[in-house]
């Protein structure tokens, strides 16, 4: 399966942000254990830099955070054309839409979010951590 994992999820994992770490943990184990073929974005990338520099300030810290992530993950470019598509789409959050874009053009089945609200209209379905443990982690 193929899922796009959004910021949120990958802020509570490298955070230990509570009460989401654990889920998002469990989803991150999934990749790891090569259960499931999962992708950020390309600015999810500096988003994650940016937040986790105001985090930690520590930029080894940030380097190596970034360098395991794109060990694990694949990263999604973002074109100019995944950029207008994205305008298109009725999402208020153009971060959002532009994710939702890159995660169709990509082929993602799901997305995996706590932000729900902002992608009921996604061309790509959405779930929280949680549902998608639920629903899929059966080994």
């Amino acid at each position: 399966m193929k899922v796009v994992v959004d910021t949120n999820i990958v802020i509570d994992v490298l955070t230990d942000r509570e009460p989401f770490v654990t889920h998002s943990e469990n989803v991150f184990n999934m990749i790891a254990n090569n259960r499931l073929q999962a992708a950020i974005t390309a600015n999810t990338i500096t988003d994650i830099a940016y937040l986790l520099r105001k985090h930690c300030h520590d930029l080894q810290i940030v380097r190596n955070s970034l360098a395991n992530l794109m060990e694990l993950f694949e990263v999604i470019e973002v074109s100019k054309e995944r950029c207008v598509k994205a305008l298109g789409l009725p999402i208020n959050d153009y971060e959002d839409a532009l994710l939702a874009e890159c995660a169709r053009k990509w082929g993602a089945e799901l997305i995996i979010t706590r932000n729900l609200k902002d992608f009921t209209s996604s061309p790509v379905p959405a779930v929280s951590p949680n549902e998608f443990l639920e629903k899929y982690n059966q080994a």
